[in-house]
Formats: C-alpha cells, sequence, structure tokens
C-alpha cells in the first residue's frame, strides 16, 4: 500500500507539471530566482531540421498556462510546427518598465532570464536563430516591446497583443519588425492612451505615438491606413530598414482580449472574432527572419 500511495503521488506530480497541451513544465535559475516555463514541442520537431521559436508572455496576474490556454498558440504549434515556449513571471507579472507589479518594483532582470532561456534552448533543439519570435498578452505585451528595445539583436520580430510599450528609454541595436493587435474596445489599455481600469491603474502612452517612434526608429518612408473591413483597421509603416514592417490591427469587437483566442477568466473581455491573431502573426512572422 505504501508504494501504490508512493506511486500515485508520483504521477500527480508529474501530471501537474504539464500543461492541457502536452507542453512540459521545466525550471532554471537565473539571478537568484527559481524562473519556470512551459515549453510545447510540436510532433513534427526534428534534430535535422532548424525550427522556429516563438516565446510567449502571458498578462499580469496570468501563467504560462494561462497564455496557453487563452491564444491557443499550442495547438497553433502543432499545426506549424514551431516551438512555443511559454515562460512564468516573478509574482505573475514583469518587469516591462513603469509597469507593472512586484517584478517592477522588485527590478526582476527579466530581460536577462529572456535571454538566457533563449540560449538554453538553442543549446536543447535546432533553434533557427534567424526566427525567434516575441508575443505576449498585457504586461507581455509591454515585456515584448521592452524585450524589442534591449534584446533586438535575438528577436526578428514582436507581437504584442492588448498592451502598450512603458519604456523611458528604448535605443535598439538591430532592427526588429512589430505587429501589434489592440481592439478599440479596450478600457483597461485604451488606445488613444491614459490610465485604464486595469488593476495596475498606471498611465499608457498612445498606441500612435509608439507606432511613430518604432516607425522613425526602423526608417519607414511608407505610410498607410487600410480599413479591411468594417471590423478591423490597419495602420502600418513599410520600407523600413533590412525589410522590416511595423503593422497595427484595431478591431471593433472584442476588449481586453486575444483575437480569436479565448476569454482569460469567466469575467474577462470576450475575443475580437474579426481576425485570428495567431493566423495573421504567424504569417508576418514568416515574412520577416533576423536579416
Amino acid at each position: 500500500m505504501r508504494h501504490l500511495i508512493l506511486g500515485l503521488i508520483i504521477i500527480l506530480s508529474a501530471s501537474c507539471k504539464r500543461s492541457l497541451y502536452e507542453s512540459d513544465y521545466h525550471t532554471m535559475k537565473h539571478d537568484g530566482e527559481k524562473r519556470s516555463y512551459l515549453l510545447h514541442v510540436p510532433p513534427s520537431y526534428s534534430d535535422a531540421t532548424e525550427t522556429p521559436l516563438i516565446i510567449a508572455l502571458h498578462g499580469g496576474v496570468g501563467s504560462a498556462k494561462n497564455i496557453e490556454e487563452q491564444s491557443g498558440l499550442a495547438e497553433f504549434s502543432d499545426e506549424k510546427g514551431f516551438i512555443l515556449c511559454s515562460p512564468n513571471g516573478i509574482n505573475r507579472t514583469w518587469n516591462a518598465g513603469w509597469c507593472c507589479g512586484k517584478a517592477q518594483e522588485k527590478e526582476i532582470d527579466d530581460v536577462g532570464f529572456i535571454s538566457k532561456l533563449i540560449d538554453q534552448l538553442k543549446t536543447e533543439y535546432n533553434i533557427d536563430a534567424n526566427r525567434v519570435y516575441i508575443t505576449g498578452m498585457s504586461n507581455g505585451a509591454m515585456m515584448s516591446y521592452r524585450l524589442a528595445c534591449e534584446l533586438s539583436t535575438e528577436i526578428a520580430a514582436i507581437a504584442p497583443v492588448a498592451g502598450g510599450m512603458v519604456m523611458d528609454q528604448c535605443e535598439p541595436s538591430s532592427s526588429v519588425s512589430i505587429i501589434h493587435f489592440h481592439s478599440y474596445e479596450d478600457s483597461n489599455i485604451p488606445h488613444l492612451g491614459g490610465v485604464g481600469d486595469g488593476i495596475s491603474d498606471h498611465y499608457n502612452a498612445p498606441l500612435d505615438s509608439i507606432r511613430e517612434f518604432w516607425s522613425q526608429q526602423l526608417e519607414c518612408p511608407i505610410y498607410t491606413g487600410i480599413d479591411l473591413s468594417t471590423e478591423v483597421d490597419i495602420k502600418m509603416a513599410s520600407g523600413c530598414l533590412d525589410s522590416n514592417e511595423v503593422v497595427y490591427y484595431y478591431t471593433t469587437d472584442g476588449g481586453h482580449s486575444w483575437p480569436g483566442g479565448r476569454a482569460p477568466t469567466r469575467k474577462g473581455d470576450a475575443p475580437s472574432e474579426a481576425l485570428n491573431a495567431n493566423e495573421v502573426m504567424w504569417e508576418f512572422f514568416m515574412k520577416h527572419p533576423k536579416r
């Protein structure tokens, strides 16, 4: 009986370290902190083939499991063949700049953590070094902007979702393409800027100012506004350095949520049905390897 109970404990402990999508739970040490992440390797993965990597960053008070379930990226990984890594922030937050929570208050080195994580995954898997991408929701979106500023030599493109840039300074040493998804109905991170109704109670820069910053940073000469439909607007800058692009999708439906995904909680905003962020960002990512 004792051996049976011990066996059940081991089985249950192992099952707790996996997500709904058979992603594996891992830990590593960085800067004196125990850090953790979920890793989803598609069935099609082969050591003989260079494989793209997408790192997905959860929102404030979220988790690696939460971003997997909210975005549907693990299922999408099986379809498209990329490796998905979903790390956990300290106290469920990221030190993205002037926001948010314990990670920012404790000045956690999240940039160093993500850099170390990328390096480790490159040693364990045949990662295509020219196809490392970052996406994130809300506070995770903010962190993706910080990584574009401070880890640009490692990253080909970012895809922030429902979050802005909260950096006082940004001087990337290499060009990075950007595709951003936002809802006009997002009251947590208002697209016009200001303080939203989220729990962090922080100031948000207008999204147009962030798009303009990156357009200037990447020396993009061509600006275009497109009404894709009555439900989606696109504002983009092209002809940028190293063939990069800056593209912002705005939906008229949804809210503080992942377009085409799932609501993060029962009380969370319903996702936009106007587009599928995963499909659009993947097509964009494949157009923009590191150059």
